[in-house]
């Protein structure tokens, strides 16, 4: 059967099967006149491709191979020219993404949430030259935040540093604690301030009276405080930055409607097309609050820790958000609302660290006055009276409004927060002359009475505070009266 193939089932049964070319020509026969008979029937040829991409089966669009595209000649339809060199037949369309991934996405961004009644998506897509914010622009802030801290380290190493030793910062000196393992285990995983109970316990078990323990832990806690030179080097980036970023918005949004008239912001509302201009500010904006997000554990630890979290935290959903459904221009005000005032104050740090006590406190008034003004009147009664009245004037309210509003309000407590304490520095300055660093919300514990403790306690276990036939200065009643005589409060 293998030299007749297919050709002998067509012969009837107990025929003779005609010798082929190549039988005849082995055999040596001449070859009968006329046409040869066909060995094999003529078979449709076979398909150089698979179909279209569009017959193409799901389950066969998923391969990791890189995609082929469809030739569109008339004369070679259903051909595939692969775009790679090992690119198969099979491979006619990318990946498909998780199914999971999908859904989650496309119930996150339902046009019921986050857009007004009877608006879609598809109406803010970019046509007719006019283009329009979408969300995925947002992740462009990752990789300029990081850009940011390069440069914000620069600058403080090139600039900053030199800048500081200009103006007469210096460091204040301090005696390190001595290595003791017991102490410094409970220093690390107990806490930074033990009772008088613990002290005592832990003197016991390093063989050290109860000051020379109060003195370590003292000593070890100056150590992780930060020097005066990188709490300005700090306030120098944050004031170029807010500076440059306060006088950009007033050149972006100085000729625009919705600057003096906030009630303009819903003209149109979501159809208004997006300028340059603002887009890249407010790209440069939260670039700027995602890096101070990622250098905040890094940087000086304040008081007011978890309330500037919040802020950070508060501050990129809203411009994230508001970017997202077209609200840039109610956005805009919030921020420019917040960078008039923020420079005075990183102003007014830098001249204290430099103790030029009148100018930091003239500029600390002019803070308080701006803050007062722009968050606790313009705020409320411009910025939130519009957000939560005239925006649904013309549109029905919708679960992106309620979003909006909350946000504001949580920056809004932040706010009052924060002029509780300023009220608090400035009933002290006007009382006592001087404003209180430790009221401050941004400014560190103070150094300079656990140092004259920890320098008292050298000179004591020396010997050089001791006199002749004095009475051991280990005693309880010793150590309240010597605290009383130095004006130092027990500690707690």
């Amino acid at each position: 059967m293998r030299g007749g193939g297919l050709g002998s089932g067509l012969v009837a049964r107990g025929a003779r099967a005609p010798l082929g070319p190549r039988a005849l020509k082995a055999s040596g026969r001449p070859r009968p006149p006329g046409p040869a008979p066909r060995s094999r029937p003529t078979l449709p040829p076979k398909p150089a491709s698979r179909p279209p991409a569009e017959a193409v089966p799901e389950a066969e669009s998923r391969c990791p191979v890189p995609t082929a595209r469809v030739s569109s000649s008339a004369s070679a339809a259903g051909e595939l020219s692969a775009t790679h060199p090992t690119a198969g037949p099979w491979c006619s369309r990318p990946p498909a993404p998780p199914r999971m991934w999908s859904s989650l996405n496309d119930w996150l961004w339902q046009e019921r949430f986050w857009l007004p009644p009877n608006i879609s998506w598809a109406q803010l897509e970019d046509r007719d030259g006019l283009v329009f914010p979408h969300p995925r622009d947002t992740l462009m802030a990752v990789p300029l935040a990081l850009a940011l801290v390069v440069v914000r380290f620069t600058f403080e190493r090139f600039v900053g540093l030199p800048l500081s030793r200009w103006l007469g910062v210096r460091n204040q000196t301090r005696r390190p604690a001595k290595p003791n393992a017991t102490l410094e285990k409970y220093f690390l995983m107990k806490g930074r301030k033990p009772t008088e109970s613990q002290m005592n316990l832990l003197a016991t078990q390093c063989g050290l009276t109860l000051r020379q323990t109060q003195c370590w832990f003292r000593r070890r806690r100056n150590q992780d405080r930060p020097c005066l030179t990188k709490k300005f080097c700090e306030a120098s980036w944050r004031f170029a930055f807010y500076l440059c970023s306060f006088i950009s918005g007033i050149m972006v949004l100085y000729h625009e409607s919705w600057l003096w008239t906030p009630v303009t912001c819903w003209e149109n509302y979501p159809h208004q097309p997006m300028k340059p201009g603002l887009y890249h500010w407010y790209l440069l904006e939260l670039s700027f609050y995602v890096s101070l997000l990622m250098t905040l554990p890094f940087d000086t630890k304040r008081k007011d820790f978890r309330e500037q979290l919040i802020h950070h935290f508060a501050t990129i959903i809203l411009i994230s958000f508001s970017y997202s459904l077209n609200l840039m221009r109610i956005g805009s005000l919030v921020l420019l609302l917040h960078d008039s005032s923020d420079y005075l104050l990183e102003a007014s740090k830098l001249f204290n660290y430099t103790h030029w006590r009148r100018l930091c406190d003239t500029l600390f008034i002019i803070f308080a006055l701006v803050f007062f003004y722009t968050r606790l009147v313009l705020f409320p009664t411009q910025i939130l009276y519009t957000t939560y009245y005239e925006s649904i004037a013309n549109l029905g309210p919708f679960f992106g409004y309620y979003f909006l509003n909350i946000l504001l309000v949580v920056l809004q407590l932040l706010h009052v927060f924060w002029s509780c304490l300023i009220l608090r520095m400035i009933y002290s300055f006007i009382k006592k002359g001087q404003m209180e660093k430790d009221v401050r919300s941004d400014v560190e514990e103070l150094d300079s009475s656990d140092g004259e403790a920890a320098e008292e306690c050298l000179q004591m276990k020396n010997g050089a505070a001791q006199r002749s036939g004095a009475a051991p200065t280990d005693g309880p009643r010793s150590r309240a009266s010597s605290r009383m005589a130095n004006g130092h409060t027990p500690d707690t």
